[in-house]
């Protein structure tokens, strides 16, 4: 199925089943908003990416415009849904200034491994714990997918956008297990480092000679 869709160009990933809360200020992207939301009809946004749109990105859907300013800037409140590809860019829409694109939707598989997934978790909590910090993934382990982990797994967005591309949840998995070996490499290296430093030099605890 292909159809138009509005485009909202932005220098993040966005995955489906994601809520996103944007501040609208831009008078393109104003208009754009209102035209949806008046209209219920969803937009686009595809990640920036070196200054590149990318040609893949996630379909959203206004949920609810919590504010409006004086100004007409506006915060509101988005969940992602599909996952598109851009086929053709419209860059000139008639009394628009927002631009837009002719997309396809790839079949995106969602059954991936469990065992896999419990391991995932396993590895992103255990970098959350070597970095201190705390993260709720505001949902029970067994109905969490890659989406909805990626983040959390500290990836650049190269990284993020390569699991928006593929199109199978297994797929997404191993990729984010990669990932996670190889920084969970690096930060055991380092706290080993900083122990050493921390040493100062010196045995900790230096026997008699």
């Amino acid at each position: 199925m292909t159809n138009f869709i509005p485009l909202f160009p932005l220098e993040i990933v966005v995955y489906p089943g994601e809520e996103l809360n944007l501040h609208i200020f831009e008078p393109r992207y104003k208009q754009l908003v209102n035209d949806c939301f008046k209209n219920k009809k969803p937009f686009g946004i595809p990640s920036v990416i070196n200054k590149k749109v990318s040609e893949t990105g996630t379909l959203v859907e206004i949920i609810e415009i919590t504010k409006t300013y004086d100004n007409g800037e506006m915060d509101i409140k988005t969940k992602g849904t599909l996952v598109f590809k851009i086929l053709e860019q419209i860059q000139e829409l008639p009394d628009k200034l927002y631009h837009g694109a002719i997309v396809t939707y790839p079949q995106t598989g969602y059954t991936g491994s469990a065992p896999l997934m419990k391991k995932l978790l396993q590895s992103i909590r255990s970098l959350h714990e070597l970095l201190n910090v705390s993260k709720d993934f505001k949902k029970p382990d067994e109905s969490l997918l890659s989406f909805d982990i990626a983040h959390h797994a500290g990836m650049p967005i190269e990284d993020e956008y390569r699991v928006l591309e593929y199109e199978e949840e297994l797929h997404r998995q191993e990729f984010i297990k990669r990932h996670l070996v190889k920084v969970l490499k690096v930060m055991t290296q380092m706290g080993s480092l900083k122990n050493k430093i921390n040493l100062n030099g010196h045995f900790k605890n230096p026997g008699r000679i």
